[in-house]
C-alpha cells in the first residue's frame, strides 16, 4: 500500500465524506490547491451503461463555455482550399502526405488532429501511431469534417472529448484551479449536460451512478449524482 504524504492528508481533512452540491464542490476544490503549477480541475463519472453494446458507447465532444485553460496545438490534414481555411483559422500544423511523414517518424507536435474526409486514407496510414495516443480523428468528436474552420476554433476554444471505458467510467479536464468557482461550475454543467443528452434510450435505471471532481494532485470531492442528472 502506497504511503500517503502529509500534504495529501492535510488536503483530505478539508473534504468531508459526503456528497457535495455542485456549487459547494466547485468552491471547495479551489481550496485544495497545493502544487506550484496551475492544476487542472478534473471530473470523473461512472455511467450505468454497457459499452459492449454499440448504442451504449458514449463518445463525443463539447466546447466548454470558459475554455480549458490549456494552450492547444492543432494539426489539420486537408487539401486545396481547405488547407488555406485551416491556416486562416489558426491551425498550428497543416498538410496531407507531407504531414504524415513526421508522424510516421514519431514526431508529433500537436494535441488535436483534425482531418477532412478526403484525407482519411492518408491518416489511416499512421493510424497505428495515432490511435494509442488518442489522436485519431473521428466524426463523433467533430474531428473528421469539411468545416475545418469550426473544428479548429472549437479545439482552440475549449473543446474536450469524452469516451466511456468498458467499465462505464469517463473523465475529463474541465478547467484550472485558477478559474473562479462560477467558471468551473459553468464548465462542469456544460460537460454534464452533454453527457445527459447522450444518454442511450436503452440505458435503464440511474444513469450517473457516481461522480466526483478533483485537482491534478488532490483528493476527490464526491458530487450529488442526482443533481447532475437534472442538468440540461
Amino acid at each position: 500500500m502506497a504511503k500517503v504524504s502529509k500534504r495529501y492528508k492535510a488536503l483530505a481533512e478539508k473534504v468531508e465524506e459526503r456528497k457535495y452540491s455542485l456549487a459547494e464542490a466547485c468552491t471547495t476544490v479551489r481550496d485544495l490547491k497545493s502544487a506550484k503549477f496551475d492544476e487542472s480541475v478534473e471530473i470523473a463519472l461512472n455511467l450505468n451503461v454497457d459499452p459492449r453494446h454499440a448504442d451504449q458507447m458514449i463518445r463525443g465532444a463539447v466546447v466548454l463555455p470558459n475554455g480549458t485553460g490549456k494552450t492547444v496545438r492543432v494539426a489539420v490534414f486537408a487539401k486545396g482550399v481547405k488547407l488555406d481555411e485551416a491556416k486562416a483559422a489558426g491551425a498550428d500544423v497543416v498538410g496531407n502526405d507531407d504531414l504524415a511523414e513526421p508522424i510516421q517518424a514519431g514526431n508529433i507536435n500537436f494535441d488535436v488532429l483534425i482531418a477532412t474526409p478526403d484525407c482519411m486514407g492518408i491518416v489511416g496510414k499512421v493510424g497505428r501511431i495515432l490511435g494509442p495516443k488518442g489522436l485519431m480523428p473521428n466524426p463523433k468528436t467533430g474531428t473528421v469534417t469539411m468545416d475545418v474552420t469550426k473544428a479548429v476554433n472549437d479545439a482552440k476554444g475549449g473543446q474536450v472529448t469524452y469516451r466511456v471505458d468498458k467499465k462505464g467510467n469517463m473523465q475529463a479536464a474541465v478547467g484550472k484551479v485558477s478559474f473562479s468557482a462560477e467558471a468551473i461550475k459553468e464548465n462542469v454543467e456544460a460537460f454534464v449536460a452533454a453527457i445527459n443528452k447522450a444518454k442511450p434510450s436503452t440505458a435503464k435505471g440511474r444513469y450517473i451512478t457516481n461522480a466526483a471532481i478533483s485537482l491534478t494532485m488532490s483528493p476527490s470531492i464526491i458530487l450529488d449524482n442526482m443533481e447532475l442528472m437534472e442538468i440540461r
